[in-house]
């Protein structure tokens, strides 16, 4: 029997119940213990996505030691760019529907107030110090696609081939999986839009599942991906990933920057740009006030313009948290608090006051059943903690991934 990605997934179970989704909490403040926040902040510190934990040592000592704030969250983030293991930034992120890596990132320098970002650049691993040269040497804020790969190549980077035999064997596995239609037709915010179906199914449906589950596994072996990332393989052309990582660093003196880099959502449209690029969205910092940055739901980060909104709130006297919680809301409000739209959205928020008060919040708990979002400090002490959560449960991805039974993998 023949199967599309989108016949299956509407007939697959994904209810928020066999998700383990809780209903959303009627106070953002009860969803989660706030363990993100420090009452009276210390500095040098930075604060970072949590993919960037193993990277802070070295990044902190550098800024302990005087270093420059922008060169110091760097220092992190390029850990994750360098890392052909880590499948949403930088050299094997997963690619777009055409198998191309494309990158995205920006940078925001406090004690300057000067910005750079790139878009779309292809062939180029550390996008993150394009967008740095961009700023440094240019009289521009932005380029994207071709240009900016030339640049970067005029600057010395070199052009290599981002697609890791990894990531490309997970991509031909997601080609005979998916639907050409899956980021086709109506997105979240078309008034149009129609949540599948969340009762549960059939039992022949769950045996449907199951087989489907089977085949993947089988066709990853033919693909030659080794067993022990099968599974992962698999979930991630069941789940698709967006990934990112941001990191804002603080310095003694109170001089503060950002950046954002990504390789954006997996299999997206060729030329796809979300909200990681784009200053006040993705990253934004006044040297007067703070920094933030996001990971998550990029098209919903741009519509609300995130990073801004929340540097924005705390210029105004909120505090780190309360500022991030409404930007939160903001996102809720756009969908009219319409549960069956924002289970399929999710976003995470780094927020750091020039104080060294600093935050993070999310708009779900987890972004799996079994994963929480967390963020990675180091203020002296390296530590990971949870975010703040306005609703409880984990998120769900977008287009709906199917439910995979307990004892739909084989061994």
């Amino acid at each position: 029997m023949t199967v599309s990605r989108r016949d299956f997934l509407t007939t697959a179970v994904v209810g928020s119940v066999s998700l383990g989704l809780a209903r959303p909490s009627s106070n953002a403040q009860d969803s989660a213990k706030p363990t993100s926040h420090s009452p009276t902040g210390k500095r040098p510190i930075i604060v970072c996505a949590h993919n960037g934990f193993n990277y802070l040592d070295d990044a902190y000592a550098f800024l302990a030691a005087g270093g420059d704030t922008l060169d110091a969250a760097m220092r992190v983030i390029k850990g994750p760019e360098d890392d052909p293991n880590d499948t949403s930034v930088g050299l094997g992120g997963l690619p777009n529907e055409e198998g191309v890596v494309e990158l995205d990132a920006c940078c925001m320098h406090g004690p300057t107030r000067r910005a750079g970002s790139v878009g779309g650049v292809r062939n180029i691993k550390n996008v993150s110090f394009v967008s740095k040269a961009v700023m440094e040497h240019t009289g521009h804020v932005m380029l994207v696609g071709e240009g900016a790969e030339r640049f970067a190549v005029a600057m010395g980077f070199p052009r290599e081939n981002l697609l890791t035999d990894h990531s490309r064997k997970i991509w031909l596995l997601w080609k005979e999986y998916h639907s050409t239609q899956d980021w086709w037709g109506p997105g979240l915010a078309d008034p149009h839009w129609q949540p599948p179906d969340t009762k549960p199914q059939a039992d022949l449906h769950q045996e449907l599942l199951q087989e489907r589950f089977r085949r993947l596994e089988e066709q990853a072996a033919d693909l030659g991906i080794v067993p022990e990332l099968r599974k992962d393989a698999v979930h991630k052309v069941l789940f698709p990933p967006t990934g990112t990582i941001h990191c804002s660093a603080l310095n003694a003196k109170g001089e503060i920057s950002g950046c954002t880099t990504t390789s954006g959502l997996a299999y997206k449209l060729p030329g796809r740009c979300g909200d990681s690029p784009i200053i006040g969205a993705g990253c934004y910092t006044d040297q007067d006030v703070g920094s933030a940055g996001a990971t998550g739901s990029g098209e919903e980060n741009i519509k609300v313009a995130g990073a801004h909104t929340i540097v924005e709130n705390m210029r105004h006297g909120m505090s780190p948290q309360d500022a991030g919680m409404d930007a939160l809301k903001r996102i809720v409000r756009n969908y009219n608090g319409d549960m069956n739209k924002l289970r399929f959205v999710d976003m995470t928020y780094y927020i750091l006051r020039k104080d060294g008060v600093y935050a993070g919040v999310s708009l779900w708990e987890a972004y799996a059943p079994d994963k929480l979002h967390q963020i990675a400090v180091h203020d002296g002490t390296k530590r990971s903690e949870k975010t703040v959560a306005m609703f409880k449960g984990p998120s769900q991805d977008f287009p709906p991934p199917p439910i995979v039974p307990a004892d739909g993998a084989s061994d």
